[in-house]
């Protein structure tokens, strides 16, 4: 089955010199949700609007659905739904209107039983006759998604959605994309919150600098490039580190009353059986250990730390 998005060669130079994107080729698949991560600036927001032909590209190619994005503009645009980090300034326009228009730009015919779902599945039904400036932060977030899927697109891009909104949007939020990829649109999502993509998404790629320095299945990724940490809480603080134990890398934390030793899970060997033995050999007791898992946003850190 051929992407639904394909980007090849995606540059994006200002005038100034500054190239925002660096040759990025990208594929996103039909109905999965791809998390694109990045610190500020890295590129991801120029990116999705280039995608999203807000921006013009420097050189390269997209195609949106099979379209071509500069050739058949309007068949590729109408595929696309995008959610804004911003609320257009309208600030008396009613909430049911916006989406109405909406529709209405991409020329389909008036939907009321499909507009009323959408604010209903978004909580904004009761606000339905409410003028946006009566919003509230977090409601006028929820009508930015409302009017991205007015039109019904196959492919819905969400920029940073729940930035700065409340813990319980976000998780209406999040509820909302499950039910979307349920019915087969294909979502990307740029995010400062690690958790959602570790929460929602399918695959994650990672930019930095306008180049995509990775691609991969989320799960996969977290096998392949995460660690686990061990702990071990002394029975007696430690001043330092004996001697014979400095070769497992260990490191001393809270005033020397615990020991924390990173491994690799994918490796052969994971080392705890000869550092326990190597802290019995060294007359060193604890009272408890326990192992956490690292998070998404730890190996994120460490590629990014890797690829500046």
């Amino acid at each position: 089955m051929a992407p639904i998005i394909s980007v090849r060669d995606l540059q994006k130079t200002y005038s100034g010199g500054f190239e925002a994107l660096k040759s990025v080729s990208l594929e996103i698949e039909e109905g999965e949700v791809f998390a694109l991560l990045g610190p500020n600036g890295a590129g991801k927001t120029t990116l999705i609007s280039t995608i999203c032909g807000l921006i013009i590209p420097t050189s390269g190619s997209i195609s949106i659905g099979g379209f071509d994005t500069q050739a058949d503009f309007r068949a590729a645009r109408r595929l696309v739904g995008l959610v804004p980090q911003e609320m257009p300034t309208a600030p008396f326009e009613v909430v049911k209107d916006q989406l109405k228009f909406s529709r209405g730009l991409f020329g389909l015919p008036r939907n009321d039983a499909l507009v009323e779902q959408i604010l209903k599945d978004l909580t904004l039904w009761d606000k339905k006759d409410s003028p946006i400036m009566a919003l509230s932060g977090g409601m006028k977030r929820r009508l930015l998604v409302a009017k991205a899927l007015a039109h019904e697109p196959k492919v819905l891009f969400l920029d940073e959605p729940t930035a700065g909104v409340d813990v319980e949007l976000r998780h209406d939020m999040w509820r909302v994309v499950e039910g979307l990829k349920e019915k087969g649109v294909t979502i990307i999502l740029t995010t400062h919150y690690i958790e959602e993509a570790e929460e929602m998404a399918d695959r994650v790629g990672v930019i930095n600098k306008g180049e995509i320095i990775l691609v991969e299945n989320k799960d996969a990724l977290m096998r392949q490039l995460g660690r686990k940490q061990l702990t071990l809480d002394l029975a007696e603080p430690l001043n330092e580190i004996p001697e014979p134990l400095l070769t497992h890398g260990l490191s001393l934390e809270d005033e020397g009353r615990r020991l924390v030793y990173i491994y690799d899970t994918q490796g052969e060997r994971t080392g705890i059986a000869s550092l326990i033995s190597a802290l019995s050999d060294a007359g060193i007791r604890f009272q408890d250990l326990h192992t956490t898992q690292s998070s998404l946003e730890d190996i994120f850190v460490d590629l990014v730390k890797v690829k500046s």
